[in-house]
């Protein structure tokens, strides 16, 4: 069991959004996993069909106790493999967890789609606490920018003060 779960929903292997989870990770403490959407076999996440790879993925929901989903922002809504992936999962999957929703995006204009893309689906999946999430432009990750090391901890924090299951 891992109690705290990052999902990446972005296309690329070389990814800001992929660079930003990593930080997040350096600062939560406990066992963390990661989880790329791109690993996934395209046809059977498209489908729904049955594959051990989504199994598994869907496997790590199901244990973790918090969900990290971070996404790049790409015409005002989440990547369509979190769409895919998320379409596929039952259908409170998180219920019970703490979710923390982030996004990545090149202005300032994509803001608000963690409020009103991502936020409600997350919701109707059955979190028991969407945290307030997070939004960092493209331009603050590579390198990370220091105004944003604090927003940072301060999610970390809160990642690190949600009560976990005993892991056996």
């Amino acid at each position: 069991m891992t109690p705290v779960l990052l999902i990446s929903g972005s296309p690329s292997a070389t990814s800001r959004t992929g660079r930003l989870l990593d930080h997040v990770a350096e600062l939560l403490n406990g066992a963390v996993s990661l989880l790329h959407l791109r690993d996934l076999p395209a046809e059977p996440l498209l489908l729904g069909r049955d594959h051990p790879d989504i199994v598994a993925a869907e496997r790590s929901v199901a244990e973790a106790d918090v969900i990290v989903l971070a996404t790049p922002i790409y015409k005002a809504a989440y990547t369509g493999l979190v769409k895919a992936f998320l379409d596929g999962l039952p259908q409170k999957a998180f219920a019970g967890k703490t979710v923390v929703p982030i996004a990545t995006g090149g202005t300032q204009a994509h803001l608000l789609a963690v409020d009103y893309a991502l936020r409600p689906v997350l919701s109707v999946l059955g979190a028991r606490h969407v945290t307030r999430g997070l939004f960092v432009l493209d331009t603050q990750i590579t390198p990370l920018a220091e105004e944003l090391r604090p927003r940072l901890r301060e999610l970390a924090d809160e990642v690190n003060a949600v009560p976990l299951r005993a892991v056996a």
